[in-house]
């Protein structure tokens, strides 16, 4: 696969949309003594719902549309998160994909956004990516400024900071860091618009040959928050698990497209059927436990163009989603 577009170079203008219009978007700005810019989404400032649909579009690198509407599809929660991309395997996979993990003392978050396709460490006098996902996508971005978003509840210290400028070879005044905390309005909004993404990690994890999916859309129901982390994060995940829906179109055999569709679903996990917060609980709090394989949309379609034919598998459970969400 080879990708001449640059993510970090496409989000900049939403990046820049936050900080010029943070009043309206209630975001708060701070450029730090090193020059780096940090966006407040849900620490202190309140954040919202469209600040989370702009920061979405940014982990998505610019690639991807990311909508809220209201739609009857479950049946007590309207509020939906859309998300279409074009490019789904580098929009989710090369940018949207939290794969970095980034630790200072008690410090540790996950790193997600464009700033993850620039980071690179020394290798026997080389340069390689830190993540070995870019290795198989073939792609290293290359931008004069980068943006990476965190999931934390508290903004990274500067040795963090500092850590990840060095791995994107930038000065920390050409970074921006965006901090969205779990159990935040803007927070929901941008993990729930991670349900194709999660489809597309899924079928990576799958062995599905990633040249071969071309397009890919999702939707999910915009979780209510929760002061608790934990329960927090067990909403977002399980308003995919329970009520995501992917469609996604590739080229190939038939029976590789249906192959696919059968075993997307989160479904097919052997953890499925419970709230994550249960789960998670029953694994002592240890995320490496749960299978991998629960991390998935609950509904596929994946439409093979080449024959015309489609496939779908899995369903929606109203029922674990009100158990979830607290009805």
């Amino acid at each position: 696969m080879q990708y001449s577009a640059s993510v970090n170079k496409l989000a900049q203008p939403l990046v820049q949309q936050l900080i010029v219009h943070a009043d309206r978007y209630r975001v708060g700005v701070e450029r730090l003594a090193n020059g780096c810019t940090i966006i407040d989404a849900g620490i202190n400032a309140p954040g919202g719902l469209e600040a989370g649909r702009i920061i979405a579009e940014i982990c998505l690198g610019g690639m991807g549309t990311v909508s809220i509407t209201q739609s009857p599809y479950t049946t007590h929660w309207p509020l939906t998160v859309n998300v279409h991309t074009s490019n789904p395997v580098l929009a989710c996979l090369g940018s949207q994909y939290a794969g970095w993990s980034l630790s200072h003392e008690k410090y540790y978050a996950l790193g997600s956004g464009p700033a993850r396709a620039m980071a690179t460490k020394i290798k026997a006098e080389q340069l390689e990516p830190v993540e070995e996902l870019y290795k198989e996508l073939e792609y290293r971005d290359q931008s004069d400024a980068a943006v990476l978003v965190i999931e934390n509840d508290a903004v990274p210290p500067v040795e963090i900071i500092e850590k990840v400028a060095k791995a994107c070879q930038i000065a920390p005044a050409d970074l921006t860091i965006i901090v969205t905390p779990t159990s935040s309005l803007a927070g929901g909004v941008q993990v729930v618009a991670r349900v194709l993404e999660v489809a597309m990690h899924k079928a990576h994890a799958l062995h599905f040959p990633l040249e071969n999916i071309l397009d890919g859309s999702g939707s999910a129901p915009l979780c209510p928050p929760h002061p608790n982390f934990v329960k927090a994060m067990g909403r977002t995940n399980d308003a995919i698990l329970f009520a995501g829906q992917v469609h996604i179109f590739v080229k190939g055999e038939a029976d590789a497209a249906e192959q696919l569709a059968n075993e997307l679903p989160s479904s097919t996990s052997k953890d499925y059927g419970k709230p994550f917060a249960e789960i998670f609980k029953a694994y002592n709090y240890d995320f490496f436990k749960v299978d991998a394989m629960l991390f998935s949309p609950a509904s596929v379609i994946v439409t093979a163009v080449d024959s015309g034919k489609s496939f779908r598998a899995g369903k929606l459970d109203n029922t674990l989603l009100d158990q979830s969400f607290g009805v």
